[in-house]
């Protein structure tokens, strides 16, 4: 999906981006005893920052091609996955309904709609950004294109000859879009809440986090490490409060009891953990580490939370 297209471009783009370092000590030392200056650590210029930004126009050509690229990935995958039918000439529609216990997922596809539209807007931000957008830009970009996809994505839905456009699914889009952009435009809020799915292989389906909504736990979690006062705590910042939605069932056999539940608990901070252990002493966030944080933003890893249920 659009997730699973942006993330490695996204992060080639992130590693890639680097400011304008400072000059060498060697260069400066050459220029203080040319001129008689003291060594010292000069910042580059507003010229030189201004001349390592690319143009308008090459913006604009490398902008393009993150959109044409991704919609290329995205109709490669359809095709190969949703769309093997073919499409006819109907635009066809269907009321799927939203949560309730007799619809065909309990609602965990409606939030994997929005998961999917949070996570492909918030990363195809970041990759926007270190093409060298202005942030503000580079967020708007990626709602708006994000978006588009999507709601693509639905459109060709209503003509093809298995599925029908879903009203809910659009909307819960723009939802999963309008949440990404949030988060990316405020960062204390990004720090205090994440928005994770936490996934176990159900017992009717193969590996299949995307399509496997028995098996798919939706979470949205608030850290510790976010609030300042806890912050500081040795022990609390590596702690977080959970509370999600998942259904259970729908995709078994024919007889399977339908569950729909919802689950709150504990569960740890695994970026802060690595952080303060694997990470530890370094004096800026490498590639490795914000790949790290950047997976865990999204992903619960299993076995790192311990959830209560209430059934529905």
């Amino acid at each position: 999906m659009l997730v699973a297209a942006c993330v490695t471009g996204a992060l080639d783009a992130a590693a890639q981006l680097r400011l304008p370092s400072a000059r060498s000590p060697e260069a400066l030392a050459v220029a203080g005893t040319a001129t008689g200056v003291e060594q010292a650590a000069v910042a580059p210029s507003e010229e030189t920052r201004q001349a390592d930004r690319p143009t308008a126009e090459q913006l604009r050509l490398k902008n393009a091609a993150v959109i044409g690229g991704g919609i290329l990935l995205v109709g490669a995958y359809g095709a190969a996955k949703w769309w093997q039918d073919g499409f006819t000439g109907d635009f066809r529609t269907q009321n799927e309904g939203w949560f309730g216990q007799n619809t065909s997922s309990g609602g965990a596809d409606k939030l994997g709609h929005a998961f999917s539209a949070y996570v492909g807007t918030r990363l195809v931000a970041q990759a926007f950004e270190a093409l060298g957008n202005e942030p503000e830009p580079a967020r708007r970009l990626a709602a708006w294109s994000t978006l588009g996809v999507m709601i693509g994505i639905e459109v060709l839905d209503g003509y093809s000859k298995q599925y029908r456009f879903s009203g809910e699914d659009a909307l819960m889009n723009v939802v999963g879009v309008g949440l990404g952009y949030l988060m990316e435009r405020n960062r204390e809020l990004d720090n205090l809440l994440d928005f994770r799915l936490l996934y176990r292989k159900s017992d009717s389906s193969s590996f299949d986090p995307a399509g496997d909504y028995s098996g798919q736990t939706y979470l949205l979690v608030a850290k510790a490490s976010g609030i300042p006062a806890l912050r500081s705590n040795n022990v609390l910042r590596y702690f977080e409060l959970a509370v999600g939605y998942g259904t259970r069932g729908y995709q078994g056999p024919p007889g399977v009891e339908r569950e729909r539940n919802v689950y709150f608990g504990v569960s740890l901070n695994l970026s802060e953990v690595l952080a303060q252990t694997v990470f530890r002493g370094a004096k800026e966030r490498g590639g490795a580490q914000r790949a790290t944080d950047l997976f865990l933003e999204f992903v619960q890893v299993p076995g790192t939370a311990a959830l209560a249920s209430h059934r529905q």
